[in-house]
């Protein structure tokens, strides 16, 4: 399928499928593609489907259309193609037909055991050492010449692993200025990138030569900047007073610059900044100066403008990366919405149901009020319809609660808060609270506790959340199973240092399919009733405590979750406060 994605202007990250036969692209609502911008028109170009293609054809607009930076009324657009609309800057990917549907079939990968084909690894090379060669001859090589190829190879495979190695912008431009440095006797050089917003160049990156004030205010040319940008070529002035494109009055004469390298950075289709180095001169050094030999050559130059191109590619798929995270984080925070309000209803419609019995109970009752001798029967009958709805209330109540609980676990990233505590007494306060939960749907909870077990180091409240999950989900797994059973056990690996909480039990079980998708957030099995966050949860809280969870499931047979964590034994005065706090002299960890 067709698409247009926008990575540049208000819209950035947005993805527009291209279904329908006639696509309209606009600021207003009417059309299909709809840029909020300001510099686009209300009707500023259609799409027509052609074939396997679409055509673009401007409709008059204000600012026109730009296709890959030409001016375009009316053009077939082929995959690859950037399409301008005012300032936003959109990437179109065309039909793709994939002839080798079949390339699974068309390549088979031998096993190592299945034949002997007689070959053997003759060499092997590190992706750094690719370059070894190029450097250490380069200086005693006969033919100045091929030394020279040799040294501008190097310093073009060390640009492309820079631009290879960084998805920082900042970082990629930092190095690429210290290579041109370490290559050329330059005083002083800036990158300078374009801004979408304000389509002005600003400064990125500086440098000045070893020796010279950092703080100097470096001040460039607007001459020799308006004439790169304008020509889209790069220029090299070897004496800025007797080059002819200067004239006297310009600021590149004025300031006193002797020489200067300024090269476009010219990316798939568009100027995306320019890098600038030069050699300043004062009038005493003028007189010291006066016969030593141009610094900047014409293979300068060249070398500058290829290195201007590798880093203007980087810089435009930086971008796109950039555009295509936002467009992730966009379609995560509407999946999150959508999920959480789907939730967040069926709570409501609890509430509103417990609420509305809860009224109907106190109208029967001020109805019937003062009726005769069955006020007691009808008031008994009011307050039961009550507490019935009050019960319903009560319940979404803590479903909320644990909803929102969840969410503030899953999303804040913190580190555990241990404190000497019993495993066990955990153990048996979630087996105890989950209770009456486990009656209502019939359903028959134990706790089989390991006496062995010692007093450990670990943060009772998440570990609480993490476990209380995992039994709210095996009791709710258990629901119309007929002898339904969970078990909660402890134990403790003395040999190991590794403490265990294992639930068990004989409930519907999970598909091999489904047991790695029960950890992905908002992956509910339990219909209405879950949020998708319990188990995304208590992962997350094993894992902080260094530990994890893991499952074994049999589909009609049942499941075992198993909460592993490390058995860390608390410190004298944490133990403490721990007995203090109990009251009891209690067992330690094995050291």
């Amino acid at each position: 399928m067709a698409s247009l994605f926008v990575i540049r202007g208000r819209d950035q990250g947005t993805r527009f499928q291209l279904e329908d036969a006639v696509h309209t692209v606009g600021r207003t609502q009417s059309n299909s593609i709809r840029l909020h911008d300001t510099e686009v028109s209300r009707e500023h170009a259609e799409l027509v489907r052609n074939g396997d293609s679409y055509l673009l054809r401007d409709l008059s607009s204000s600012n026109g259309t730009y296709v890959n930076g030409q001016p375009t009324h009316e053009r077939e657009l082929i995959s690859g193609d950037q399409l301008q609309f005012g300032r936003s800057l959109l990437l179109y990917t065309g039909f793709v037909e994939n002839a080798y549907d079949d390339i699974a079939n068309q390549v088979d990968i031998v096993p190592r055991a299945a034949i002997d084909d007689g070959s053997r690894i003759v060499a092997a090379l590190s992706n750094s050492g690719g370059s070894d060669w190029l450097l250490p001859d380069a200086q005693d090589s006969s033919s100045p010449w091929i030394a020279r190829a040799r040294s501008n190879l190097q310093i073009m495979y060390r640009t492309a692993l820079a631009v290879s190695h960084t998805l920082d912008i900042d970082q990629l431009l930092a190095r690429i200025m210290e290579m041109i440095f370490e290559w050329v006797d330059a005083d002083r050089g800036c990158v300078m990138l374009y801004d979408t917003e304000t389509e002005q160049l600003v400064p990125k990156v500086r440098r000045h030569r070893r020796g010279v004030r950092t703080d100097e205010k470096i001040s460039i040319s607007k001459t020799i900047l308006d004439y790169v940008v304008e020509h889209n070529e790069g220029v090299l002035t070897s004496n800025a007073r007797d080059d002819k494109r200067w004239d006297p009055t310009q600021s590149i004469v004025s300031m006193g610059v002797r020489e200067a390298i300024c090269v476009p950075m010219q990316g798939r289709y568009n100027v995306v900044g320019v890098i600038y180095i030069d050699t300043t001169i004062t009038p005493q050094r003028m007189l010291l100066n006066a016969g030593k030999v141009d610094q900047f050559t014409e293979e300068h130059l060249r070398l500058m403008i290829a290195i201007a191109h590798q880093a203007a590619l980087a810089v435009e798929d930086t971008s796109y990366y950039k555009a295509m995270l936002q467009a992730e984080r966009l379609a995560a925070v509407g999946q999150t919405i959508a999920s959480l309000s789907h939730h967040i209803k069926n709570i409501l419609q609890g509430v509103r149901g417990g609420s509305y019995l809860i009224e109907m109970g106190l109208a029967d009752h001020g109805k019937n009020l003062g009726q005769g001798p069955h006020d007691e029967q009808v008031g008994e009958k009011a307050v039961e319809i009550i507490r019935k709805g009050w019960g319903i209330v009560e319940r979404n109540q803590e479903r909320i609660s644990a909803l929102v609980m969840d969410m503030l676990t899953f999303s804040k990233e913190r580190e555990p808060e241990p404190r000497a505590a019993d495993l066990n007494d955990l153990v048996r306060d979630v087996v105890e609270s989950m209770q009456i939960h486990a009656e209502e749907l019939s359903v028959k909870l134990e706790a089989e506790i390991d006496e062995s077990l010692p007093i450990l180091l670990f943060d009772p409240d998440a570990l609480h959340r993490a476990l209380l999950n995992v039994v709210t989900n095996a009791v709710d797994a258990c629901e119309e199973i007929p002898d339904a059973r969970v078990v909660v056990s402890s134990h403790f690996d003395a040999d190991q240092k590794i403490a265990r909480m294992v639930v068990t039990d004989n409930g519907s079980g999970i598909s091999p399919d489904d047991i790695e998708a029960i950890f992905n957030v908002f992956v509910s099995r339990k219909g209405g009733r879950g949020t998708g966050l319990g188990l995304p949860v208590s992962r997350k809280i094993m894992e902080e405590h260094g530990g994890q969870i893991s499952v074994t499931s049999e589909p009609g047979k049942g499941s075992a979750f198993t909460l592993e964590l490390p058995a860390n034994a608390p410190s004298t005065e944490q133990m403490a406060d721990f007995e203090m706090e109990r009251g009891t002299v209690s067992r330690l960890a094995p050291q």
